[in-house]
């Protein structure tokens, strides 16, 4: 039944193309629909007080103590600073003087190092024996130790 209204469909689609009354009715443009206006929802006020209906904040009250009268100072005077004379600075001339020339001073002739220096003295290489102590063994320390045999990969 839906294919046989797709093909009169299309059976008229195509008689309607044959004539300009198809082109008519593909470029007629669409009637404008009234815009719709959403409902936005009323938000309450919060109401306002007057400052007139406000009642003023109680002040605290001001501790006093009895028999205490608080002495007011009188207002601070600093004596005057005298003015201290600054030492005027003695002018320089711009020409200096040339230096006296400074006497050369011979220096002393150092020593001479010979080439080849004395071989040093040989230190021993032989380790002394540490003593033993009966039921305490040592463990061995690294600079007193051979070095472990090299194992091949």
């Amino acid at each position: 039944m839906a294919s046989n209204k797709m093909f009169l469909l299309a059976l008229l689609v195509v008689l309607l193309s044959n004539t300009g009354a198809a082109r008519r009715l593909l470029n007629t443009p669409v009637a404008p629909s009234t815009p719709t206006i959403p409902n936005i929802p009323v938000i309450p006020t919060i109401p306002t007080i007057p400052t007139t209906q406000i009642p003023p904040l109680p002040s605290l009250p001001k501790p006093t103590i009895p028999g205490l009268v608080i002495p007011t100072m009188p207002a601070a005077t600093l004596p005057p600073i005298p003015s201290i004379p600054l030492p005027t600075m003695p002018t320089i001339p711009k020409g200096l003087p040339p230096l006296p020339p400074i006497p050369s001073i011979p220096l002393p002739t150092m020593p001479t190092i010979p080439q080849s220096l004395p071989p040093l003295p040989s230190i021993p290489t032989a380790i002394p024996n540490i003593p033993t102590i009966p039921g305490f063994k040592m463990p061995p320390l690294p600079f007193f130790s051979p070095p472990p045999a090299a194992t091949s990969p």
